[in-house]
């Protein structure tokens, strides 16, 4: 039996980089990594690093429901990937009754943008990106009116959470996706760490220890106003 928990262990640090459930170490402060390519409904190439949704979110639930975790961070690296997976997780996130904080590192592309803003509260490391543009649809796609209409209304859903989850514009973060100076051959912007903080997108350039200091004083000022 013991054998059988710590190969289901191993294989799970394999997948996620963590144990299987809530961890039992600094049980105060759990934390989400959201790396690679956001894997939705479509298996992705076992060569891409993928973070699955089906395994993220049943990590929220179960610290949403334990009572021993207080908070948690998650820590971000990604280029983006399933609009759907990536709002589905990121209206998680948003939706946890438990202190929350997001630190992204080395990028937070696409998608990985509403994930950061999420949080209660987001840093951004100084040497970090994050790439605002439209969204894109691989595959066939039928040149109709219908088409237009659905790409407009996820967009809009996309728009309307990160408008919602931080400080920046309606206006500017149109104008930031429709940029065509910054990216080759497509349209949008590149923000590189303070730039995120100054259009209102992130709350703070920082890294690891600003966020759990951060993490931890949510903690504490939810804990004082009940």
């Amino acid at each position: 039996m013991e054998d059988e928990k710590e190969d289901s262990q191993n294989e799970n640090i394999k997948e996620l980089g963590v144990e299987e459930g809530v961890p039992e170490t600094d049980e105060r402060i759990q934390f989400i990594q959201i790396i690679g390519q956001i894997e939705g409904h479509a298996v992705l190439s076992s060569q891409t690093k993928t973070t699955k949704y089906e395994h993220v979110i049943p990590e929220l639930i179960s610290m949403e429901n334990s009572k021993k975790v207080e908070g948690v961070l998650v820590v971000l690296n990604t280029v983006g990937g399933d609009v759907e997976a990536g709002l589905a997780i990121a209206e998680m996130i948003q939706s946890l009754s438990k202190p929350t904080v997001s630190l992204v590192i080395g990028g937070g592309h696409s998608i990985g943008v509403p994930l950061a803003t999420a949080a209660d509260y987001s840093y951004i490391s100084p040497s970090a990106t994050m790439i605002i543009h439209p969204i894109r649809m691989n595959g066939l796609v039928l040149g109709v009116p219908q088409t237009f209409e659905y790409f407009n209304k996820m967009q809009e859903r996309i728009n309307e959470f990160i408008v919602r989850t931080s400080k920046v514009s309606k206006e500017d973060l149109k104008a930031m996706m429709v940029k065509t100076n910054d990216l080759l051959n497509d349209m949008g912007t590149i923000l590189i760490g303070k730039q995120a903080v100054d259009c209102g997108l992130i709350d703070g350039v920082g890294g690891l220890k600003d966020a759990i200091k951060k993490l931890n004083e949510l903690i504490d000022n939810k804990d004082a106003s009940v």
